[in-house]
């Protein structure tokens, strides 16, 4: 039971019970059992009238009071009082923050395509005269002013904007209801979107979409990438060109790195050993060499070339421009 009405009706039986009381005692006194029954029906007048008279409403609540069916002024918080018949509570307004949901179910949008909004709206009453005499519920006029507004932007924007620019709409949806809801003495604390529902047709081809769009910017990152590392080697060659002793260091380098792994084999054009006044090294020496794990008087040694042998095809004879157990 509301704390109002529980209110109400305690009064009602205090009043109605204690007139009762004295009611019986002058009946009985007077020994007139006619006035005992009138005094009954008045002592339920006065309780009804007193119980009709005491009002309260909560911190958060304002009561509209009428007189006559005339606007007299705002009561509450707390207990208050009213004349009877003549003053009427017209209506209990709520103060505080009210959470509503609303949706535009497929509307379309700035390229024709078919969404459906849910959004949430936080607002509440700050002048309840206003509510109350200005618009029949205000309640229910909010919620169509909010669904109004979201159809009218979604028809405005794009898809695109609608999911990229949620808090942009959010500001726009807020500033439309807002504008329209001030005359009715409420107040649009933030709109917010939740959800944005699209055609599952649609959905696929955003997917394929987007993957398309990922691996454009795949391939143009790795032609960069490719474009980087031409540009290091190009620097790289002129420095090598500009310094042929560090050119045949870094071959050396080469060499050395790629005997590391055992039973590998290196082939190298005795046009490059001359180059790099290597000479011809025992085949014998250099496989030792690997074996025990070190190059021998401290010098870079590079892996060796086996000969390649022509005892299956003499006709292949030396091939040309290899020196067999050279490196």
């Amino acid at each position: 039971m509301p704390v109002d009405a529980a209110l109400k009706f305690f009064v009602f039986l205090i009043v109605f019970v204690v007139g009762n009381i004295v009611a019986f005692v002058v009946a009985a006194g007077a020994n007139a059992p006619v006035l005992g029954v009138f005094l009954s029906f008045i002592t339920f007048l006065a309780a009804w009238l007193s119980a009709s008279a005491i009002r309260m409403v909560t911190q958060w609540e304002r009561a509209v009071v009428l007189q006559l069916g005339k606007f007299a002024g705002l009561r509450g918080p707390g207990l208050f009082f009213i004349i009877p018949v003549v003053q009427s509570v017209s209506r209990v307004v709520d103060l505080r923050t009210i959470t509503s949901t609303f949706k535009a179910e497929q509307s379309i949008t700035a390229d024709t395509v078919p969404v459906d909004v849910d959004a949430v709206l936080f607002w509440k009453v700050i002048d309840a005269e206003k509510a109350v005499l200005e618009v029949q519920e205000y309640s229910q006029a909010v919620g169509w002013a909010a669904q109004t507004a979201l159809r009218d932007v979604i028809g405005r924007s794009t898809l695109a904007d609608i999911l990229s620019g949620r808090d942009k709409i959010d500001t726009v949806l807020r500033g439309i209801i807002d504008h329209k809801t001030e005359p009715w003495g409420v107040q649009v604390a933030s709109v917010e979107i939740r959800d944005v529902v699209i055609p599952a047709a649609l959905q696929d081809a955003m997917s394929r979409q987007a993957q398309a769009e990922r691996e454009r910017q795949a391939r143009i990152i790795l032609g960069e990438s490719e474009t980087q590392v031409a540009a290091k080697f190009m620097e790289a060659a002129k420095l090598y060109e500009q310094s042929p002793t560090a050119l045949h260091l870094r071959a050396m380098n080469m060499l050395y790195e790629g005997m590391k792994d055992k039973g590998s084999m290196i082939i190298v054009p005795s046009s490059a050993l001359e180059t790099m006044n290597l000479g011809a090294i025992n085949l014998a020496q250099m496989q030792a060499n690997i074996n025990a794990g070190a190059p021998a008087s401290g010098a870079a040694v590079p892996a060796v070339a086996p000969a390649v042998s022509t005892a299956g095809n003499p006709s292949m004879g030396t091939p040309t421009g290899y020196l067999p157990g050279q490196i």
